[in-house]
């Protein structure tokens, strides 16, 4: 597998409806916000999680495509695994003296867990393994237009105690958006990606994942999400031949017919174009659907 050798940017659209994208903790699990413009926000970490889990479907038990940070995993047991693998003996939040051994564990972490090597990690705990610079790396989603949250009240025939039996139901509540579009900008560095290994191979999964993480992360919560489009700009210079704004603002998201006046509530209330004349030689666009 060759490592990748053009740098990569992308702008990924995707939607949900009458669901919660990403609910926030701190607000009793509302969809995120941004205060100020009322516009829904997905974390990059969240968007990261289904990736991970999309490989771990597609790559279950095959070499080189573990996942480092999934539930449940003790991160120090991934860790040893290096160690082991090398006979290595550790020490306690120390890496080997020898800086050869040292960036061999590191080294080994990425060759074995695809998320290391894709996004990056930092693995300087008890057992120290080192920290990976990873060459993928994705913004926060931000949504088109703002965005209205609703509480919904739903009923439970079934009850948890036996205390409980003389009532006829219990209630609950959910919280959904009717509609949101949502658009992210990814980045992909050459560079980083031959310090750990990121290949064309990992890339094609990467864009493979990003197409199909919602067909596998059903969920009463989430209800309809889908991913809608992803443009990529493949630069001919490993370092690059724009700077990414450049590139992102050649893409446009606007209403069809011009209409914002009704809420949107499907993509079809959308238009996406790219400027071609705004993106600079050496770069090349592309929909991979």
């Amino acid at each position: 597998m060759s490592v990748i050798t053009h740098r990569y940017e992308f702008v990924y659209l995707f939607d949900v409806a009458n669901g919660n994208p990403n609910g926030d903790p701190d607000a009793g699990n509302l969809p995120r916000l941004d205060p100020e413009t009322n516009k829904g926000l997905v974390t990059d970490v969240a968007l990261k999680r289904k990736i991970r889990n999309y490989v771990s479907l597609e790559k279950e038990g095959e070499p080189g495509f573990a996942i480092y940070m999934q539930e449940k995993s003790v991160l120090n047991n991934q860790h040893k695994q290096a160690y082991s693998a090398l006979g290595i003996t550790h020490e306690p939040k120390k890496l080997p003296k020898d800086e050869a051994k040292a960036r061999e564990l590191t080294a080994w972490m990425c060759k074995n867990f695809f998320d290391v090597r894709t996004f990056g990690a930092v693995m300087t705990t008890e057992v120290n393994s080192g920290q990976v610079r990873g060459p993928v790396q994705m913004a926060f989603a931000t949504s088109i237009d703002p965005v209205l949250p609703l509480e919904v009240a739903i009923t439970r025939v079934a009850v948890t105690n036996e205390r409980d039996l003389e009532k006829e139901r219990t209630m609950g509540r959910k919280h959904i958006l009717p509609y949101g579009l949502y658009r992210v900008h990814g980045f992909i560095s050459a560079k980083l990606a031959e310090r750990t290994g990121f290949s064309e191979d990992d890339l094609q999964l990467f864009w493979r994942s990003l197409g199909n993480l919602f067909e596998h992360d059903r969920s009463a919560a989430r209800g309809e999400m889908a991913a809608r489009k992803l443009i990529v700009f493949e630069h001919e210079n490993p370092m690059g031949n724009a700077p990414a704004h450049v590139l992102f603002d050649a893409v446009h998201i606007g209403r069809a017919g011009g209409d914002a006046t009704t809420p949107a509530r499907g993509f079809s209330d959308y238009r996406v174009s790219v400027d071609q004349q705004r993106v600079p030689a050496g770069v090349t666009v592309s929909e991979m659907f």
